[in-house]
């Protein structure tokens, strides 16, 4: 979850290791249509140890961490997995050998449509009288993260090597905000098909 301009990428893992994780990780980068800066993680040790340092100082990423027992630290993205991730797919138990189907869809269907076609809120800071932040969400700065990300001034300048904002853009114009609502939903139904499937006996 970029803190910005709220683009995110989802994607599971088979098992909690960096064995399973950096492979994981490495998609879920390169998914970001522009160069990522920080990596914020909770303390776990998958996220904290020398594979995953180096991975990250080889692109020059700096890397921090969350406080023990400081859920704010990281409330933007615990919002986010009630938001998009539990909406997606809800509460109940899903095998670890689905991994694979699940990061297929949330490439294909999840992650295009929450970037390009799913609108978010953005806050507007005002200091009142008493120097305390109040935060609003006005209607004209709700924006997809896309829309987000080409407000910024410069945009260009934070874009990967060989993605364009235009070429973004017409991704997303390709299909309207309801077409791609409506196929994530027929794709989700597929999934959620061959996780319910029995599996077969042996012979």
């Amino acid at each position: 979850m970029d803190i910005v301009t709220q683009w995110e990428v989802v994607a599971t893992c088979e098992r909690i290791s960096e064995a399973y994780l950096l492979p994981v990780l490495q998609d879920m980068m390169e998914q970001f249509p522009f160069r990522i800066l920080g990596f914020h993680s909770d303390n776990g040790s998958e996220y904290i140890n020398k594979t995953v340092a180096q991975l990250l100082e080889k692109l020059r990423v700096e890397q921090t961490k969350s406080r023990s027992r400081q859920s704010n630290d990281n409330a933007l993205a615990e919002s986010k997995n009630g938001a998009v991730v539990r909406k997606a797919f809800g509460y109940s138990h899903i095998p670890q050998r689905f991994a694979a189907p699940i990061n297929a869809f949330c490439r294909e269907y999840l992650n295009p449509y929450v970037n390009l076609h799913r609108p978010c809120l953005f806050a507007k800071e005002a200091v009142d009288a008493k120097g305390k932040v109040r935060k609003t969400y006005p209607h004209d700065m709700v924006q997809t993260p896309l829309d987000k990300l080409a407000s910024l001034d410069g945009v260009g300048k934070f874009l990967r090597k060989g993605i364009a904002i235009t070429q973004l853009q017409s991704k997303a114009k390709a299909h309207s905000d309801l077409e791609a609502a409506n196929a994530m939903n027929v794709a989700r139904l597929k999934l959620f098909d061959l996780f319910n499937r029995r599996p077969k006996s042996a012979a």
